[in-house]
């Protein structure tokens, strides 16, 4: 029983993990990993390596084939523009037994559309940040956040602008909207949501270094508040898998909600670490094994994760 991880990249953190899951289920069990590229990082870190057609290339039938013939049961997405494809394609593939961790494709929609994501979240009473497509909506602050209406929140962002440099800014996206520049502390907080869509557990860390929207250094804390009101909103999405919200916490010590992803995160391993074990878990529910004896059991320590570089030496192969 094999494990295909798609749009692996250099994503080796995320691969050990999904490698030492994989083991606690079978010995035997292999990580298969793909990519359209050929010369990814993570190709060095897999059993096996798949380059992959381009999603815009891949039939669904190709997919089904490759994974009946590895003996893959599971499939694990990683890259924010491979969701929706997943989620559309995940019945389909799970008449062939094989699993996808990936969310129903109207939940998934709701979080990669920023504006869409404000309106419904603000509609059910919760403390998402304001967004809108018209700087002048937005009443009391002085600086702004400019950002693409879609994709990854980092993407090409622009922070801490007054009105004529945000307006500056925003000519240079493709779809800008706007959202007040709000000091305070970030937060990540990772949650794995059963196939009941029920919260198992959640891990709120600090956002300590960021470099590229990606934590590189982060710090797991303790804060009922902040876990129950994204557990509950996880739930009322009707997310599954592990996902992944962005919150900052002002000043005033309240809460604003930045967005969701339906992913893995970069730095999520620390809260596996911390006992959020997410993707044992998935695989026990991809096999179709309850989840009810393997608790979440949170450290009773702190911990912090610090990512860096690191090198690989292998032996060549001789022709």
């Amino acid at each position: 029983m094999n494990i295909l991880v798609t749009s692996i990249s250099k994503k080796v953190p995320l691969l050990k993990a999904i490698k030492k899951a994989g083991k606690k289920i079978n010995a035997k069990c292999q990580i298969f990993g793909a990519d359209s590229q050929l010369n990814v990082i993570g190709k060095y870190f897999v059993d096996q390596f798949w380059l992959m057609p381009p999603l815009s290339q891949l039939k669904l039938e190709t997919l089904i084939s490759y994974c009946r013939s590895n003996n893959i049961f599971a499939i694990i997405p990683t890259r924010d523009a491979e969701l929706l494809i997943f989620s559309e394609w995940k019945d389909s593939l799970k008449e062939h037994d094989i699993f996808v961790m990936v969310s129903d494709k109207e939940p998934i929609k709701k979080c990669i559309d920023k504006l869409e994501f404000y309106k419904y979240s603000t509609n059910k009473n919760y403390p998402v940040i304001p967004t809108t497509e018209n700087i002048v909506d937005i009443k009391a602050f002085s600086y702004f956040v400019v950002k693409e209406k879609f994709g990854a929140g980092s993407e090409n962002i622009g922070t801490n602008l007054n009105m004529d440099e945000a307006r500056i800014h925003a000519n240079k996206l493709r779809g800008p909207i706007f959202q007040p520049y709000i000091v305070g502390k970030e937060y990540s907080i990772d949650i794995y949501i059963n196939n009941e869509i029920k919260a198992k557990g959640a891990i709120v860390r600090s956002r300590d270094t960021v470099i590229n929207g990606e934590s590189q250094i982060t710090t797991t804390v303790k804060n009922d508040m902040i876990e129950k009101v994204c557990c509950n909103f996880a739930e009322e999405l009707g997310l599954y898998g592990h996902v992944v919200f962005q919150v900052i916490l002002d000043d005033n010590n309240n809460l604003n909600i930045l967005e969701i992803n339906c992913r893995f995160g970069g730095a999520s391993p620390l809260s596996i670490a911390a006992g959020l074990d997410s993707l044992y878990w998935f695989l026990l529910e991809a096999k179709g094994i309850g989840i009810c004896d393997s608790p979440f059991v949170r450290t009773s320590k702190e911990l912090k994760l610090i990512r860096y570089p690191n090198d690989l030496v292998i032996d060549m192969k001789e022709d």
